[in-house]
C-alpha cells in the first residue's frame, strides 16, 4: 500500500513466490535388498511406524532403530540417503510448488505418477518407469504460527522439523496421508514464532507399480539451507 498526496493506492509490493524444494534423488538397482521385495515378503499394506529415531543423527540423517520387515538392516538403510559408490547414483533437481487453485495461501506439489528419473541413472531396468529411488530435501522456514504441512503418497515418507520427527509414514504401503499442524506440535518440536527452523524431508519409492507424491503446505518461505 502506498500513500500519494493523502490518497492510498493499491499495494505494489511483489506477491510472494510459491516455494520450491531443492532435492537430491538417489537411484538404486533392483539388487539392493530394500527395493522391489518379492510379494511373498510383503507382510502388510500399512505404514511401519517407529522405525526411525525421533531425532536426526549427528550427521543430520535419519537413524534407523527398527525393526522393520521391509528393511534388511541399519547398514542397508544407511545407504538410502548417502551417496554410495556402486550402490546408488545421485541427481539434484527442483520440485516447484504452485498456489492451490481453491485455497489462498496453500501451496501444492502433486504428482500421481511420480517418476522423476525415468530412463536416467541406472535406467528403468526393463520396466515402464524407474521405480527404485530415494529423495532427500533440506530447507528452512520462518515459523509464524498457524502453518500446516501435509503429505499423501507412497512409499516411505518422513518429515523432520527442527531435527525432530514430525510425520512418520515409513514402510512399503499404498498411498497414505500424514499431517503436521505446527501450532499443535510447537512445544514438542521446540518452535518459537519469528525464528527460522530446519525442515528435512526423506522419501523412498521402493516397489512397483505406482508412485505418488503430494505435498500441501502453508509454509510460504521454504528455502534452501544456508
Amino acid at each position: 500500500m502506498r500513500c500519494e498526496d493523502g490518497v492510498r493506492t493499491a499495494c505494489d509490493a511483489p506477491l510472494p513466490l510459491p516455494p520450491a524444494l531443492r532435492v537430491r534423488i538417489r537411484d538404486f538397482n533392483d539388487t539392493h535388498p530394500d527395493f522391489e521385495l518379492p510379494p511373498s515378503e510383503i507382510h502388510t499394506e500399512e505404514p511401519e511406524f517407529g522405525i526411525l529415531a525421533p531425532e536426526l543423527g549427528s550427521d543430520d540423517l535419519p537413524v534407523f532403530v527398527g525393526p522393520a520387515w521391509s528393511i534388511e538392516s541399519a547398514a542397508t538403510f544407511g545407504q538410502w540417503y548417502r551417496d554410495t559408490q556402486g550402490v546408488n547414483l545421485p541427481q539434484d533437481m527442483e520440485l516447484p510448488l504452485i498456489v492451490h487453485p481453491l485455497q489462498e495461501g496453500l501451496y501444492i506439489y502433486k504428482d500421481e505418477a511420480f517418476f522423476p528419473i525415468d530412463n536416467q541413472l541406472f535406467g528403468n531396468q526393463g520396466r515402464p518407469h524407474n521405480y527404485h529411488f530415494t529423495l532427500e530435501a533440506r530447507a528452512t522456514f520462518t515459523y509464524v504460527g498457524g502453518e500446516v504441512f501435509r503429505f499423501h503418497g507412497d512409499d516411505d515418507f518422513w518429515i523432520f522439523i527442527n531435527r525432530k520427527l514430525a510425520i512418520d509414514l515409513g514402510g512399503l504401503h499404498p498411498p497414505r496421508a500424514g499431517e503436521i499442524l505446527l501450532d499443535e506440535a510447537a512445544e514438542r518440536l521446540g518452535l518459537e514464532p519469528g525464528r527460522v527452523f530446519a525442515l528435512d524431508l526423506f522419501f523412498a519409492e521402493r516397489h512397483t507399480i505406482s508412485s505418488n507424491f503430494t505435498i500441501e503446505t502453508t509454509l510460504n518461505d521454504i528455502g534452501p539451507c544456508p
